[in-house]
């Protein structure tokens, strides 16, 4: 039986009586409008994130109200919403609570945190930037490191998300740098960097908008204040990550030429600190072990205590060397 005789087509019509929806679906016709598929609408009223259909004879009926929540489910999905999440900010909607404030806070932190704009390059372009070599495993690292994206349907066309790290490549490969120490080095420096903006967004959480998402989902005017303040503090990690990483490469760069210079090093006080860069995950690991906060102190004691351990053997191993001299005397 197709859909307009079972009374639930596709195609728009006139509002029936009783408010009915002027377009009305089969189960299959409503997936092809979602893009979503039978099996998920279904498991998506299971889960209560969709309305119950219409009953009608022995054929389920599904409106414009269903087609709508299914692309907004979509795109919360797309923005990186659990299914539990969006089934209280749904909630919340059908409460009356409005979702306008909501949405306007996660397009806000979901657009775009550079002005920067993507561009495209070819094949034959990439090979020239590089000094004509055609490095097939390259690309290939690019790609999965997201620096290149492929363009579906061109093979020899790509995205380029970011430009400016694509140029930081080619100005570093023309200085001698090989391919793939470029892309090791990329890979390195994110890990840094991801952890420097995870503790970023923990710091700015907990003393600003803790305050703005006290409630799950947040109320309408607190999520579009929470809005302004990512609008407003946005530009700040990044300032910030300028100038210390000028202000630290201005004294890593000055002890470098002094070293290959053969300059005398400066000593190191007894109560000066110096910058000890770690690899993210030992951070990571050191943090899920004592806490963000006992990091520097967990690592300071762990190296001071090697340092003893060091010296006591190297203690003992002296005593020892100096015990079979005197046994051979």
């Amino acid at each position: 039986m197709s859909g307009r005789e079972a009374g639930a087509g596709s195609a728009p019509g006139p509002a029936a009586a009783g408010g009915r929806s002027a377009t009305e679906y089969r189960i299959e016709d409503l997936a092809h409008a979602s893009g979503a598929t039978v099996r998920t609408i279904r498991a998506y009223q299971d889960r209560g994130l969709l309305p119950t259909p219409e009953r009608r004879g022995r054929a389920n009926v599904y409106g414009e109200a269903h087609l709508a929540r299914l692309l907004r489910i979509a795109d919360l999905l797309e923005r990186g919403y659990t299914l539990a999440s969006i089934k209280e900010l749904l909630e919340a909607w059908d409460a009356g609570r409005g979702l306008g404030g909501v949405l306007g806070l996660v397009a806000e932190v979901h657009g775009p945190w550079t002005d920067e704009e993507a561009d495209r390059i070819t094949r034959k372009e990439l090979d020239a930037r590089f000094g004509g070599s055609q490095d097939d495993e390259a690309i290939a690292e690019a790609v999965e490191l997201g620096v290149l994206e492929r363009v579906p349907g061109k093979a020899d066309e790509f995205l380029v998300p970011s430009p400016q790290e694509l140029a930081v490549a080619v100005e570093l490969h023309a200085a001698g740098v090989p391919l793939l120490a470029i892309s090791g080095h990329l890979k390195e420096l994110r890990g840094q960097v991801e952890h420097i903006a995870s503790r970023f967004l923990e710091f700015t959480t907990e003393h600003v908008f803790a305050r703005y998402l006290g409630h799950r989902p947040p109320t309408d005017s607190d999520a579009a204040e929470a809005a302004s303040m990512v609008r407003r503090l946005r530009p700040l990690a990044q300032q910030t990550v300028d100038a210390e990483l000028a202000r630290a490469m201005r004294m890593f760069a000055t002890r470098h030429l002094h070293h290959h210079l053969g300059s005398p090093e400066s000593v190191i006080e007894g109560g000066e600190t110096r910058p000890v860069l770690l690899p993210a995950r030992t951070t990571q690991a050191v943090q899920d072990l004592v806490g963000a906060d006992q990091v520097a102190a967990f690592v300071t004691a762990a190296a001071e205590r090697e340092v003893q351990a060091r010296t006591l053997d190297a203690l003992a191993s002296s005593h020892a060397i100096a015990n079979k001299v005197d046994e051979k005397g």
